[in-house]
C-alpha cells in the first residue's frame, strides 16, 4: 500500500518559490539541466529519477513517498496524475523534479532519509548551478522522512511538508497499529490467526482474498461490536469498513518486517488499560497481552522519533479523521516543538474530514504557501 499522494504534490507545486539563498561551493561543478528525466542508482542502491524542464526556475522538489510493503519489488513512484506522470506535471510548472525509491521497502525510515540527502547531493554532482532552495515533500511515511530531514539536515533542507505523517511518536503510532489489532481480535476472535505481534505467512499470502473479505462479513455482521471496536481504539465512526481493514493492513504486512529491521518486538500493551466498551473489565481481562524488547523501543527512539528542534520552517497538514495515522500526532509534534523554542518555524494546518491523506488541492496549497512564506522570512533573517 503506497501512499504517494500524487495529487498532493502536483497541486501544492503550482504556486511559486522565493529567488533568494546563493549556490554551494560545488555550485560551478556538473552540466546545465536538460529538459528531461533521468534515471540512475544512488550508491546506497536506491533507485532515483531526476527531471528538469526546458526552462528551470532554479527550485528542486523532492518527493518522500509512503510505505511499500518490504515485499514489492523496488520501484520509482512516479505516479500518474491527469494522465501525466507526477515528475511531468511538476516540470511542467518549471520546478525541478527529484525522487527516489529507498534503498528497500518496508520500515526504512531512517535509511530514507539519508537517501533523501543523498539524492539531493546527486542533483548537486550533476547539474550546475545549485538549486536555490531544495524544499522536501512527504506524505504519510514520507511525512515523517521529512520532518526529519529538515531537523537533521538543515544545511540542505530549506522547508519541508510533511502530509498526514506520524511526526509527533512514532512509538504510539506502532502502538496504535498494535492496540488495534487486539482489541480487533477480542471482539471478533478467530477471524485473523495469529496475533498482532506474529502474523502467520498465510494470512499475508491470503489477505486480499480471504481474511480482509472475511473482516468486513464479521463487522458487518455485529454493527453493535463493530461501534466497540471503533470506540476503544478511537478511530472515526464513519466508513467501518474501510477504516477497519485499513489498520488492520499495516498489522499484517508490516509488523514481520519492523520485528527484523528493529531487531525485535517493539508493540508493549501489558499495562495499557482500555476504556470506550460497554464491559471495560471484561475487555481488559481478556485483550491479549504483549511486553516488547527494550532494545526494539530503544532502537525506535533513538532512530524514528522527531525531536522538535527546527533550524528551517516545517509545515504540517493533517485529515482530522486520519484512521491510519492519528490526527492527535499534530498535537504531539506542536508540543515537541515548542519544547525546542523552535514554535516559530512550525506551521500546522488540518482539514476536517475523514481520510488518510484525502485533501483538496486549496488546503495543500495554504499549507505550502505557508512554507514558502517562512522560508522567505528566514531569508530575510539571514541576510
Amino acid at each position: 500500500m503506497n501512499i504517494s499522494c500524487a495529487v498532493l504534490l502536483f497541486a501544492l507545486l503550482a504556486i511559486g518559490c522565493g529567488d533568494s539563498g546563493g549556490p554551494s561551493d560545488d555550485g560551478d561543478q556538473g552540466v546545465a539541466p536538460q529538459a528531461g528525466c533521468t534515471d540512475g542508482t544512488q550508491a546506497s542502491g536506491a533507485l532515483y529519477r531526476i527531471c528538469f524542464p526546458a526552462d528551470w526556475n532554479g527550485e528542486l522538489v523532492i518527493y518522500a513517498h509512503g510505505y511499500v510493503e518490504a515485499s514489492q519489488p523496488m520501484a520509482i513512484h512516479d505516479d500518474i496524475v491527469g494522465g501525466q506522470s507526477v515528475s511531468s506535471s511538476v516540470t511542467g510548472l518549471g520546478y525541478g523534479f527529484a525522487t527516489t525509491s529507498y534503498r528497500a521497502n518496508g520500515l526504512v525510515i531512517p535509511e530514507a532519509v539519508a537517501d533523501i540527502i543523498e539524492l539531493q547531493n546527486t542533483v548537486v554532482q550533476l547539474y550546475r548551478p545549485d538549486p536555490v532552495h531544495t524544499f522536501i515533500v512527504g506524505a504519510s511515511e514520507g511525512g515523517l522522512v521529512a520532518a526529519l530531514a529538515a531537523e537533521q539536515h538543515p544545511e540542505v533542507v530549506d522547508g519541508a511538508l510533511a502530509t498526514c505523517g506520524p511526526v509527533g511518536d512514532f512509538q504510539a503510532q506502532l502502538n496504535h497499529f498494535g492496540d488495534f489489532r487486539v482489541v480487533f481480535d477480542y471482539f471478533f476472535p478467530g477471524i485473523i490467526p495469529g496475533s498482532a505481534i506474529d502474523i502467520p505467512d498465510s494470512v499475508r499470502t491470503n489477505w486480499p482474498n480471504v481474511y480482509a473479505p472475511a473482516v468486513v462479513s464479521a463487522i458487518s455482521a455485529d454493527p453493535t461490536r463493530t461501534a466497540e471496536l471503533l470506540a476503544v481504539t478511537g478511530e472515526p465512526s464513519e466508513n467501518a469498513a474501510l477504516t477497519v481493514v485499513g489498520v488492520l493492513w499495516y498489522n499484517i504486512y508490516a509488523t514481520a518486517d519492523a520485528r527484523a529491521r528493529l531487531g525485535g518486538q517493539p508493540f508493549d500493551n501489558a499495562t495499557r488499560v482500555y476504556a470506550g466498551s460497554t464491559d471495560d473489565a471484561a475487555l481488559n481481562a481478556g485483550v491479549a497481552r504483549f511486553t516488547a524488547d527494550a532494545a526494539a523501543q530503544a532502537r525506535v527512539a533513538d532512530e524514528f522519533e522527531t525531536s522538535g528542534s527546527l533550524v528551517v520552517p516545517v509545515v504540517t497538514l493533517h485529515t482530522t479523521g486520519d484512521p491510519i495515522v492519528p490526527f492527535e500526532q499534530e498535537a504531539l509534534y506542536g508540543a515537541k516543538v515548542n519544547q525546542a523554542g523552535a514554535a516559530g518555524l512550525l506551521s500546522q494546518s488540518q482539514a476536517d474530514r475523514y481520510g488518510h491523506c484525502a485533501f483538496e488541492s486549496s488546503e495543500v496549497f495554504g499549507a505550502f504557501s505557508s512554507l514558502i512564506a517562512k522560508v522567505a522570512a528566514a531569508d530575510s533573517v539571514r541576510t
